[in-house]
């Protein structure tokens, strides 16, 4: 009798050994283990749905649509709660995209930019409403990337919170246009068009104050608090471990950008896991509290345009009017019956990002494709996964869309 008790009692120590150990490497090679995955994720409407549902819609969307790979986070209660990735890292070599994968941020950057800007606006070091020119030793068109502003005095209104929520006056990037030179093509802070110029032109401004690469500041005061240890504004070799290579329309490699200057308009690489710490950080107030959060979130600019691009169309809508579509620091705006929420795209040739927190429901999602048809899926996830209907879907460009017969992730 006690001899068999004893016998019992080793095979119980031993099955929790083997489980644990299991456990482990589970958990070794999918850190998505650690977070304790509901069975069911919460709704925008109170509603939950069950994370079989949730990725037999996931799998089923992605082969309809050609979309090689994707991350996917979602957060309730101000907390990641679902962590997952679908698909392929590098298609032609067969390897899967995990939440580790090294993808590229593209302008997911300026969101993370802006948000630290936010936190030397509420430590005094920056004045939003300041001219820019006002913080430099010398006129702005003295510098070289600037002087094709030299016979334009409108340059002079410019400050920091029109370069981020993009009513400086800038095309996306001075390359589009018809000359290639630097110009305003609007009195500054009258309208809303995207600008990278006007980012970089503020990232210019940080670091002439600080006296810091902005490189630095992100590593220092977002990257390292957060532990986002797969994450840099610049190439890192270790990166080449896991890394994911952006896809074309048809499924075709494109590669993945070596990066090797900083840029706050779009140079950040990251993964779903990273980048999920930051949103979940933001909503729960650490990297910015209360007050920094509303110096960041507020609607700096009404926004009426009939899509996003072309930036400088002149072409209106009062379609996006009922949601108060606008724009803060970094981060598009809009308001539903749900209450506020924000959000924050990327694109590139390969590679679509969207990511989008209801603050006052506490509920958010990222999205994070190397696929240039990432975006066809993105308007049926933020309905089927969160039960979001107010993005502004045709604003952003997010047209549904299948791919040609024959094809798909297999």
């Amino acid at each position: 009798m006690y001899l068999d008790q004893g016998r019992l009692i080793l095979l119980v120590c031993a099955s929790l050994l083997a489980c644990s150990s299991r456990f482990a490497q589970a958990t070794e090679a999918d850190p998505a283990q650690v977070i304790s995955t509901p069975h069911a994720i919460q709704t925008l409407d109170g509603s939950y749905l069950p994370v079989q549902t949730l990725e037999k819609t996931v799998t089923d969307l992605m082969t309809r649509s050609c979309v090689t790979g994707l991350g996917i986070a979602i957060f309730n209660e101000n907390k990641i709660v679902y962590l997952n990735s679908f698909g392929w890292r590098q298609k032609e070599q067969r390897l899967p995209l995990n939440v580790d994968s090294v993808m590229y941020g593209a302008s997911f950057t300026k969101a993370v930019f802006a948000t630290m800007v936010a936190q030397l606006v509420q430590e005094g070091i920056l004045d939003l409403d300041k001219p820019v020119e006002q913080y430099l030793p010398k006129p702005l068109p003295e510098y070289d990337k600037y002087r094709d502003l030299a016979n334009d005095p409108r340059y002079q209104r410019i400050t920091l919170r029109m370069l981020l929520n993009h009513t400086a006056g800038f095309a996306n990037f001075r390359r589009l246009n018809p000359d290639k030179k630097l110009m305003l093509h609007f009195m500054p802070g009258s309208r809303y068009a995207y600008s990278g110029d006007g980012i970089n032109l503020a990232q210019f401004i940080v670091e002439q104050v600080t006296k810091k690469s902005v490189g630095d500041l992100m590593q220092e005061r977002i990257f390292n608090p957060l532990h986002m240890l797969n994450t840099s504004m610049t190439w890192q070799e270790h990166f080449n471990e896991n890394l994911a290579f952006g896809h074309d329309d048809k499924e075709k490699i494109l590669g993945h950008n070596r990066r090797s200057s900083v840029n706050a308009a779009g140079s950040m690489d990251t993964t779903i896991s990273d980048f999920a710490q930051f949103i979940q950080s933001l909503m729960q107030g650490k990297i910015l509290n209360q007050q920094g959060k509303d110096i960041l979130l507020k609607p700096g600019i009404t926004i009426n345009s009939v899509t996003q691009f072309p930036t400088l169309s002149s072409a209106t809508t009062q379609d996006n009017q009922a949601i108060q579509l606008s724009y803060g620091l970094g981060w598009g705006l809009f308001q539903t019956p749900y209450g506020k929420a924000y959000f924050k795209e990327g694109h590139d040739d390969g590679w679509e990002n969207h990511a989008l927190v209801y603050d006052d429901k506490q509920i958010g999602i990222v999205l994070m494709s190397n696929s240039a048809n990432g975006d066809s899926i993105f308007k049926e996830l933020l309905e089927a996964l969160i039960k979001d209907t107010y993005t502004p879907w045709k604003w952003e460009g997010y047209i549904p869309g299948a791919c040609a017969v024959g094809e798909g992730v297999k």
